[in-house]
């Protein structure tokens, strides 16, 4: 039976729309008539975040494009597309298979110890294969400490959330290699927390807890929790290390990345 002359194209819309984008897509192939309905702006508004992408969009420099654009394009231009927001301190887009919202924090939204003071420190430079027009580059520090803060009312409710440090190290590092630092995720005030000792340069032999991401920056895990619905907090990601014998040099920071893993 061939449900496009049977029900209506609003029923349709809302079947289609109650299940996933990648669903949506594969009923496009149906048929010429299926592929009306899946590919509507009724069907893929309700895969965008409906609260408030209009309201995110309007603080991209390229609002006026995206939101000229259908639904379905400006979702998957979401996906591969990160969107400069909060004055190109701050990125947003969509997790492709979810339309879960994800956000990252550039190293000029993070607050980092002598990072303003002298270029002696940290050095603000641009670097092609970021998404922001600066980036943080360690010149010499004998201690570490890095926060990023960000609400969680603008994380997508009733999700698993994880936070990754983006970074990569130059040719003149030092002070990394095999010396852990730790990695904390909390939300402020509920007493729950994650701390993560990691290696952001092993010896050779030693297992990689960074991952190569494919655009020129690796990354390492931070920590999870769980952003409930209406919740209005503050989430911290930091890192630290505090060992004043040694000196460190050569950290590039891009940013804290936030990405679901799970949701109800």
């Amino acid at each position: 039976m061939d449900f496009t002359k049977v029900l209506p194209e609003e029923c349709l819309c809302l079947i289609i729309s109650l299940t996933s984008p990648g669903d949506a897509c594969r009923s496009a192939l149906v048929s010429p008539a299926w592929t009306s309905v899946a590919d509507s702006d009724a069907v893929w508004e309700r895969f965008l975040p409906c609260d408030n992408y209009k309201e995110i969009i309007s603080g991209s420099s390229s609002s006026s494009s995206l939101l000229a654009m259908t639904k379905k394009n400006l979702y998957f231009h979401l996906v591969y597309n990160p969107i400069l927001i909060e004055n190109g301190r701050m990125s947003f887009q969509l997790d492709k298979e979810t339309g879960k919202r994800c956000y990252m924090l550039g190293a000029r939204a993070l607050s980092i110890t002598c990072g303003e003071t002298s270029s002696m420190y940290w050095e603000w430079k641009s670097s092609p294969d970021s998404r922001f027009s600066e980036v943080a580059e360690l010149n010499i520090v004998w201690w570490l400490d890095i926060k990023g803060k960000i609400k969680t009312k603008i994380l997508s409710s009733r999700t698993k959330y994880a936070a990754y440090l983006v970074f990569k190290l130059n040719k003149h590092k030092y002070g990394f290699r095999d010396r852990t630092i730790a990695l904390q995720v909390n939300v402020e005030g509920s007493g729950a927390r994650e701390v993560r000792n990691v290696l952001l340069h092993p010896q050779e032999n030693v297992p990689q807890q960074a991952q190569e991401r494919g655009d020129g920056w690796n990354e390492i895990k931070m920590g999870e929790f769980w952003n409930e619905c209406g919740d209005d907090g503050t989430l911290e990601c930091s890192l630290r290390e505090a060992d004043n014998r040694f000196y460190k040099q050569g950290l590039i920071l891009e940013g804290i990345e936030l990405r679901p893993t799970l949701s109800y």
